[in-house]
């Protein structure tokens, strides 16, 4: 086992990843009680999922969504593989995570449309839309479990920290078997 590292997510990855996580967080624990906070927090998830959808597209490279996003067969492969405890290790996102990253991202974008539209004069206290926010709220939360358990995993079957990965941006370099 070599100790060499590379630099694989860059610093606007990790503030980016780092925000949406608070900003989620923040969204969470203020939603019954404190207002102002909780509507700044959801603009704030807004603007970020914007900024990692430019982001993955002009990005540096396994900041891209073409680095990671792979096909439903190669996905579906790659399940297999997890299951049976043989997946390869990816440098980026492995297929999974990659689908994640979108539902994550879709659902983020979905809360917040959600609560931008609760704010206006066309649909402010429409109860529906009350409720389906708080459900895309209980499944994100959802989603978030999923991830760190995927992240868990990883870090396990793969022996590397995951979240030290992403907050210093270096993973271990790859061997001849990774993805890179």
């Amino acid at each position: 086992m070599t100790n060499a590292t590379v630099k694989v997510w860059d610093p606007l990855l990790r503030l980016f990843h780092w925000s949406l996580v608070t900003s989620f967080a923040v969204a969470w624990l203020t939603g019954d009680d404190v207002k102002d906070l909780h509507e700044w927090a959801g603009y704030a998830a807004a603007a970020l999922v914007a900024f990692r959808v430019f982001y993955g597209l002009v990005g540096p490279r396994y900041a891209r969504f073409g680095q990671f996003l792979r096909g439903p067969l190669a996905t579906a492969a790659y399940a297999r593989d997890a299951i049976s405890g043989r997946e390869r290790r990816y440098l980026g996102h492995n297929p999974m995570g990659a689908v994640m990253v979108i539902a994550l991202l879709a659902m983020m974008a979905a809360l917040a449309l959600t609560g931008w539209l609760m704010t206006t004069d066309t649909y402010w206290g429409v109860e529906w839309l009350k409720e389906l926010h708080e459900t895309l709220a209980n499944v994100l939360l959802g989603l978030v479990g999923l991830h760190v358990a995927g992240v868990v995993l990883a870090s396990f079957r793969h022996r590397e920290n995951l979240v030290r990965a992403m907050i210093t941006g270096y993973k271990r370099s790859p061997l001849p078997d990774d993805i890179a």
